[in-house]
């Protein structure tokens, strides 16, 4: 069992040192595209299934409470936490609706989405991306295997965080490393070096 441990350790060091290397460009550029959507009164939409929603909800409290300082909240609606609106688009439209419903409602031009899929796959996120594009909003993507459906409706003005992996749980792992890294250097633009 010690074995099996340590596989999983090492696989998520490995997958997080060959994310490093592809992956801190994008985000970089996402940190600044989210920055200068705060700074222009805009808020950061979140969205995802299981896990993604977990992740989705994980960024929009770091934002809404604090990351690692005192400072005021910053404005970011996860898209994933009222159950009475989720099911309700789902029974009235469909499933693959619940997300982008709610950004057409209140989703603004300037706006962004951050759209959280391990596959890349998943009908609704890419639905949301097809939703807020048409707001005259921009998507920033986090992925893996490759991208995949999420990928494709991208486009220049897009950003996309694809993690290089076909792992579910490895993916992950560097989503959340990812909106660590989106969180801090958000903070450190908008407020300074602590």
């Amino acid at each position: 069992m010690n074995e099996r441990i340590q596989q999983h350790f090492m696989a998520s060091i490995d997958t997080k040192t060959r994310a490093a290397q592809i992956l801190a460009e994008p985000i970089e550029a996402a940190a600044r595209r989210m920055t200068y959507a705060l700074v222009g009164g805009h808020k950061i939409l979140s969205c995802g299934n299981g896990g993604s929603a977990g992740d989705a909800q994980h960024f929009s409290s770091e934002m809404l409470n604090r990351f690692e300082r005192e400072r005021r909240g910053l404005p970011a609606i996860a898209l994933t936490t009222d159950t009475s609106t989720l099911t309700s688009i789902a029974n009235d439209y469909s499933y693959d609706q619940v997300f982008a419903r709610q950004l057409r409602a209140l989703g603004a031009p300037g706006d962004l989405l951050l759209a959280i899929s391990t596959s890349g796959n998943s009908a609704n996120v890419v639905e949301a991306a097809r939703a807020a594009q048409e707001l005259g909003m921009h998507v920033i993507a986090l992925s893996g295997r490759g991208g995949g459906a999420l990928h494709e409706v991208l486009t220049g003005e897009d950003i996309e965080i694809c993690v290089p992996s076909e792992s579910t749980a490895r993916i992950q792992e560097v989503h959340l490393l990812v909106i660590h890294c989106l969180c801090d250097l958000i903070d450190r633009q908008l407020f300074g070096d602590i």
